[in-house]
């Protein structure tokens, strides 16, 4: 715990001006989106990280810091759109709604995002998604297309599976961090996911934290709960050892 809120410290005065010293302009079909890449070096493993339904802010940012304080280089994506960071619940939920509602433009956003992390010399063939939230549902979202990363991970994530998609082309391992007292994704769909996965075969660790509310690592917000913030960051951290090269 102490480490963490260290780690937490420095990386709060790292991101500060995080729209000048990372900020990376790229397009999809035309349209401008804003990412934030850090590299920890060449040929260093690589984090694609998906942000929740804020939108690409701070709490990514200081998210890539910590990871490239162990060592791995971290795009974090925009599936908004540059500019586009809601604060309003209404026009959170309609950004988030319509790649719900349009899973082709999910994952052209999140296929754009690797060509584009590869473009800024990202490994991308020694390679995890992580997000958070929606972020956390995009990245099962890629682990269900078949993208060929080495592992897929969700904090307080979305679990559900769109009728007609499965896990039968998922390439990587799947970790899905959960807090049991989370009402907006709930237990039942915990243990759905689980059964899904464990009938298709998928490689899988699931977790869950007494207590955690969704978003419960979200530091700062009334739903954090730095116990399970502690545990899950620790449990990420180890399977990115054993995952990447």
């Amino acid at each position: 715990m102490r480490t963490l809120i260290v780690t937490l410290t420095a990386c709060l005065m790292a991101a500060t001006s995080w729209a000048q010293d990372g900020a990376v302009d790229y397009e999809i079909n035309g349209q401008p989106y804003q990412g934030y890449y850090v590299s920890a070096g060449d040929n260093a493993p690589l984090i694609l990280l998906i942000h929740d339904w804020d939108g690409l802010t701070d709490y990514e940012v200081k998210r890539a810091h910590m990871l490239a304080e162990m060592g791995y280089s971290v795009f974090a994506a925009d599936l908004f759109g540059a500019g586009v960071r809601p604060t309003k619940v209404e026009d959170k939920r309609q950004h988030t709604g319509e790649l719900y509602k349009d899973r082709d433009k999910m994952r052209t956003l999140l296929n754009g995002a690797l060509a584009s992390a590869k473009k800024m010399g990202g490994n991308t063939g020694n390679a995890v998604a992580a997000g958070y939230c929606f972020g956390g549902a995009a990245v099962l979202e890629l682990a269900r297309s078949g993208a060929p990363l080495k592992g897929f991970v969700t904090f307080h994530g979305g679990l559900g599976t769109p009728e007609g998609q499965d896990y039968s082309s998922t390439a990587g391992s799947l970790l899905i961090l959960h807090g049991t007292a989370d009402t907006a994704i709930t237990m039942d769909q915990f243990a759905a996911l689980a059964t899904e996965l464990e009938a298709s075969g998928v490689n899988h660790e699931m977790i869950t934290y007494s207590g955690a509310p969704h978003a419960f690592t979200v530091f700062g917000s009334d739903r954090y709960r730095a116990d399970a913030d502690a545990k899950s960051w620790s449990r990420f951290s180890e399977y990115l050892q054993v995952t990447l090269n």
